[in-house]
């Protein structure tokens, strides 16, 4: 399900749409010039045998992911979301249960709750397009498709002050009602109840 519309944001109105990930719309993930260089390669959350979830190759990189993307829609349906504005991608969002991103075990604040989805990502690249509102837009469509699911809640690992991390800022979460289950000075566990 696409969510289309026009938004005031920081800047005026944007035009946006938010459209399910899937196998077909993967290989849009916004791109970026630091490594990973964009979330459709990255395997950070996802495979905890590659050394920071990263191999040379992005063909194979993309393979995985692709991989990935469809043992979790077997069981989950869409494990995420892509934020296009004015027909570019800027923002990708993967969530799904807690199993399915193994790396979050490896957190001090973890684990994730076993009612959960688990966010491991939601990244808007460009930092032209950070501090607009756009990843407000990009959580509060997660947020309503994962009530819309039934799913009793959401967590993340946020990071303290800096945005600089695929999650996204601990200040974003607690603006989005999200509270601290189990603190960490970097990476507290961060929980909405969706019911």
């Amino acid at each position: 399900m696409a969510v289309n519309g026009e938004r005031d944001l920081r800047e005026g109105t944007v035009k946006h749409r938010i459209v399910a990930l899937s196998e077909d719309n993967l290989i849009d993930a916004p791109e970026w010039d630091a490594d990973p260089f964009s979330c459709k390669w990255c395997l950070y959350w996802e495979d905890p045998e590659l050394p920071g979830g990263r191999t040379e190759d992005r063909d194979e990189a993309f393979r995985r992911k692709l991989d990935w993307l469809k043992r979790v829609e077997r069981e989950f349906e869409a494990p995420g979301k892509l934020l296009y504005v004015e027909g570019s991608p800027v923002g990708y969002a993967a969530y799904a249960p807690g199993r399915f991103f193994p790396n979050a075990s490896a957190y001090p604040a973890g684990p994730v709750s076993d009612d959960a989805a688990f966010i491991g990502c939601l990244f808007i690249a460009s930092r032209e397009n950070r501090g607009r509102g756009l990843g407000s837009l990009l959580l509060e469509a997660t947020i309503t498709d994962l009530r819309e699911r039934g799913t009793p809640a959401v967590e993340t690992f946020a990071r303290r002050g800096s945005a600089e991390n695929p999650s996204g800022p601990v200040e974003l979460y607690l603006k989005h009602s999200f509270s601290i289950l189990r603190d960490d000075p970097q990476f507290p566990l961060m929980r909405l109840d969706l019911r």
